[in-house]
């Protein structure tokens, strides 16, 4: 009898795998088309959301959420599968975990990759608590005829919430206040430097008897100027006219010496 989801809407039924059940059942089953009973996990491609949009877009799950995902190889960059979403990207920690049957420890199952999600854009980004294991099969099984019939390359994700010990919320903290505290230190000496330039090309302050003196010099310079070009009417200067005929009297010819005639009247005159 065929079952619908919405009888697992009950109370107190959990979903909670193994990683041997996740991809030798669930995830084999998937490649290989093989219909189940129970709807639980359904496909999605996970990249086009940010993971704290994907526990609404789950079938099933409280703390972990499950989906089938097609592997979205990107061109010219090895192959590797696009894992860039909206506002960030899954970065991929450390390298693939084998996973081997519990019965028959030579037999591989699959591979598990973790990654975890940053916010911003690679090779840069702020880490989140936000952790995904993906789920893969092995290479083998592609070549197999068992899954000659699959369509499409599969892989089975794991989406949950990482929980954030005490030791590592006080450290969060504690950068967060020194990285605000170093940047009220950068804006205080920014600010700081800013008046000081204000101070050193202000123009310097003179007295004020200095600037009254500055200001008053036009009006100086205008009042010489004025009188320069000013006419003035000078009145005409008076030269004395002498006579020289009293030199012409006998007496006074014989007292002269003979070496005064050849000055000037003037001579005659300082003579006497």
């Amino acid at each position: 009898m065929d079952r619908k989801g919405s009888e697992l809407d009950l109370p107190g039924f959990r979903f909670h795998p193994t990683e041997v059940e996740l991809l030798d059942f669930y995830l084999r089953s998937e490649v290989q088309g093989k219909k189940l009973n129970f709807d639980i996990i359904g496909r999605l491609n996970i990249y086009h959301y940010d993971p704290w949009e994907l526990p609404g877009l789950a079938k099933i799950g409280e703390r972990e959420w499950y989906f089938f995902v097609p592997r979205d190889r990107r061109i010219g960059s090895g192959g590797r599968p696009n894992r860039t979403t909206e506002r960030g990207f899954w970065k991929a920690t450390g390298s693939d975990r084998p996973i081997r049957s519990v019965a028959d420890p030579k037999r591989l199952i699959g591979l598990k990759k973790t990654l975890v999600f940053y916010r911003g854009r690679a090779p840069r980004g702020t880490k989140t608590d936000w952790v995904m294991n993906e789920y893969r099969l092995p290479e083998s099984f592609s070549s197999t005829s068992t899954a000659a019939s699959a369509k499409e390359d599969l892989v089975l994700c794991k989406i949950y919430r990482k929980a954030t010990s005490l030791k590592e919320l006080e450290q969060r903290a504690a950068s967060e206040e020194e990285t605000t505290r170093e940047s009220q230190i950068c804006r205080s000496v920014a600010d700081t430097t800013s008046i000081s330039n204000q101070d050193n090309y202000r123009s310097p302050s003179f007295p004020s008897e200095y600037t009254d003196a500055k200001e008053a010099e036009p009006a100086k310079d205008a009042e010489v100027t004025s009188t320069t070009f000013r006419s003035v009417n000078l009145p005409e200067l008076q030269v004395p006219m002498y006579s020289f005929d009293w030199l012409q009297d006998p007496l006074l010819a014989q007292l002269r010496s003979p070496w005064v005639d050849q000055w000037s009247p003037f001579a005659n005159t300082l003579y006497f």
